[in-house]
């Protein structure tokens, strides 16, 4: 376990490492880039680099933590990685279920694994199930998520590369909006996110908009932290409001 500085979780959960891309919004990985430092360095975990690996001996960290925290699982991989294997799927899981204080956001862009996962099995209620919706074409992956019943579904719009025009919301509980970090970080237009945001507000959605990026909303290329966390004059930190599900 790591506490984290995503502004939308508190620790991260790495029960797997590596990936590999998929669509344009893994064009620049930060978790890629980290893997390959954190190999450099010689830390526990990373001997493989950003190859997909198996972590069965970080599987019980969770059972070790007293104090309720939310978890991102696999922020360094993806949970539903072509490369996973169901059984140990089953093994994360199981952890979750046994511990029932704890929160587990779970995110990815492989929604057909996802799907064919969840076909056999539920989904436990303190999991937070999400799919990452960065441009047009990933808007397909909503619709898959929508029918899976887990307690709590969720958008990751990061990095936004483009206008996403209509979205369809309905069993969707949270959206969660950022831009692109790093050196080749691609621009983020204040509009697409305003656009995101109304709609949200228009069907009863959680908004929380975690970073303009590298990019700032005047277009000036600046650190990520000088250029913020404001959009439309104030910051967007709400969540789903558990006791309405």
């Amino acid at each position: 376990m790591k506490t984290s500085k995503i502004e939308w979780t508190e620790a991260t959960w790495n029960p797997s490492t590596g990936c590999n891309k998929v669509t344009a919004g893994c064009k620049h990985c930060y978790a890629e880039t980290m893997a390959k430092r954190l190999k450099a360095m010689g830390a526990p975990g990373y001997e493989n680099g950003f190859e997909f690996t198996l972590m069965p001996e970080r599987l019980e960290m969770p059972l070790k933590i007293k104090r309720p925290t939310k978890f991102f699982v696999n922020s360094m991989s993806d949970l539903f990685h072509e490369e996973m294997p169901f059984e140990f799927l089953d093994r994360v899981f199981d952890v979750i279920r046994a511990t029932p204080h704890h929160t587990y956001q779970i995110l990815t862009k492989r929604e057909k694994i996802l799907e064919s996962y969840c076909q056999t099995r539920t989904i436990p209620d303190n999991v937070w199930l999400g799919v990452t919706v960065e441009f047009q074409k990933a808007k397909k992956r909503i619709d898959i998520l929508r029918e899976i019943p887990a307690k709590i579904r969720f958008l990751s719009v990061e990095p936004l590369l483009e206008d996403l025009g209509d979205l369809d919301l309905k069993n969707i509980h949270w959206v969660i909006v950022g831009g692109e970090s790093g050196p080749k970080a691609r621009p983020m237009a204040p509009q697409w996110a305003l656009k995101v945001m109304k709609q949200c507000d228009d069907q009863n959605v959680a908004f929380f908009f975690k970073q303009w990026g590298t990019w700032g909303d005047d277009g000036v290329r600046r650190s990520k932290k000088a250029n913020g966390r404001i959009l439309a004059g104030r910051e967007w930190n709400e969540e789903p409001e558990l006791e309405l599900f």
